[in-house]
């Protein structure tokens, strides 16, 4: 949805162009129907007209401007919203985009070029990001010139550019930068040499983790965690356990996650103890489950116990299933017969569900029968998956009596497979569910019939989407 309405306020920006004073011009033409049906996201593509685009953009809301700046180029993981210093300074949120880039002639590109130094930020947004889009030495050159620009705004602006594209060719003109005088610059620098992931940069952004600023700790530390390497590690912990700033300390915990550095496991223990903030806690959490670290399991039971943010249990609960401890078994149950909070109580019966496969012929607990009548749609989904897990007919009852009221087709399908698992495929209750006026309900009764093994992995609910910087 975002990026439709995206792309409809591009269009938008595009034709205020027609009603600007001067742009009169052929050069300044609406787009027609053809190039306007592109930008909602039907072929054949056009390039922007880059002239009126800039010319609409000055004084445009930087609300608008953002959605419009994240509906072009651009695209791939984490949507590039990340950067420690952009134009809009943030403004708007994560949007997909997804545009076929074409290389644009060198007028537009110079125009594009030109409107990096604009003293609009809605100008200077939607330059840098067409511009990153380019093929070819030509762009790529341009921006490096500009990192040793007198004006720092210009040098922040060419090294996001730079991390934008993802340049090889940068990596020793970033490096120089991360001793510039403006925290921006130095910002920028880290966070786009952790984009081309050279090795060449990984001592020099360790460097940063002292840095006075807090943005460029954090852009540092985030950019050391994408970088495949291990040795910083020690200096990662350093920085969980010493900077002053929460954001740092998370995305320090981040990056031991991301190294799946189990050497770290006694540590983000710690810091999930006794951190005062709640995100610190919560990707400390994700970190230990992420590097399936055993050792910082009796963290995480207490933090499921007693930590009063729900997103922290609630990731400790989805780490705990990633450790494969057994004996979090108990302190699952008991949050999943009573946390106060749906989420939590869903992620602890799917972590059940998760290491009832470790436990061949067990019984299903009494948390597990208590979130299948929970009043959360996703509670009762995980709660159904996990009881497929367990193959046990005891449970047969509370499968058939679950079935009987639940009226979300998606829970449903997945009672049908705890059916089955549970050893009712040839049960009357199987039997009239291919009667049900629900298809997908129809289709999971054939699947039950046809055998066990038939539904494959299907359904497995996900926990809360984890952390990122």
């Amino acid at each position: 949805m975002y990026r439709t309405i995206g792309r409809l306020l591009l269009v938008s920006l595009l034709s205020m162009a027609i009603h600007t004073p001067g742009t009169r011009s052929a050069r300044h033409r609406a787009p027609t129907r053809s190039a306007t049906r592109d930008l909602i996201g039907q072929p054949p593509a056009a390039p922007p007209d880059v002239a009126a685009l800039l010319t609409a953009a000055h004084g445009a809301p930087p609300v608008i401007c953002a959605l419009a700046a994240h509906a072009i180029r651009n695209t791939g993981w984490g949507y590039w919203t990340d950067a420690p210093s952009t134009p809009l300074a943030r403004v708007g949120a994560e949007y997909e985009r997804e545009r076929d880039a074409k290389d644009l002639p060198a007028a537009d590109e110079d125009r594009l070029l030109a409107g990096l130094a604009s003293d609009d930020a809605c100008v200077r947004e939607l330059s840098v990001r067409l511009l990153s889009g380019e093929s070819g030495d030509r762009v790529a050159n341009a921006l490096q010139s500009r990192l040793t620009s007198p004006d720092a705004s210009l040098r922040a602006i060419a090294a996001f550019g730079l991390g934008l594209s993802e340049t090889r060719a940068a990596p020793d003109e970033l490096i120089k930068t991360l001793h510039d005088a403006t925290a921006a610059v130095r910002a920028n620098s880290a966070w786009a040499l952790g984009r081309i992931d050279n090795g060449r940069a990984l001592s020099p952004l360790v460097q940063l983790f002292r840095d006075g600023d807090s943005t460029v700790r954090q852009a540092a530390v985030g950019a050391v965690g994408r970088f495949d390497s291990t040795s910083a590690i020690p200096s990662l912990i350093r920085v969980l356990q010493q900077d002053a700033a929460p954001s740092v300390r998370r995305d320090a915990a981040w990056a031991l996650g991301k190294l799946e550095a189990r050497e770290a496991a006694n540590a983000l223990a710690a810091t999930l103890s006794h951190d005062s903030d709640p995100r610190v806690r919560e990707m400390s959490a994700w970190a230990i489950g992420n590097a399936e670290a055993t050792s910082g399991a009796s963290a995480l039971v207490t933090a499921l116990q007693k930590d009063d943010d729900d997103k922290v249990r609630e990731m400790s609960a989805w780490a705990l299933a990633r450790t494969e401890d057994r004996a979090a078994s108990e302190a699952l149950n008991a949050a999943a017969l009573n946390d106060h909070s749906a989420r939590v109580r869903g992620t602890a019966a799917w972590a059940i569900g998760q290491l009832s496969e470790r436990s061949e012929g067990s019984r299903v607990p009494a948390g597990l029968l208590h979130v299948l009548k929970d009043e959360d749609d996703e509670a009762r989904l995980r709660a159904a998956w996990a009881l497929g897990q367990f193959r046990d007919s005891s449970a047969l009852p509370a499968i058939k009596e679950a079935l009987n009221v639940e009226k979300l087709s998606e829970v449903r399908r997945a009672l049908v497979r705890a059916l089955i698992k549970s050893g009712g495929r040839s049960d009357r209750a199987l039997t009239d569910l291919l009667s049900s006026n629900d298809a997908s309900v129809r289709e999971a009764a054939v699947r039950g019939l046809a055998g066990a093994d038939s539904f494959g992995p299907w359904p497995w609910p996900e926990p809360r989407p984890r952390p990122f910087p």
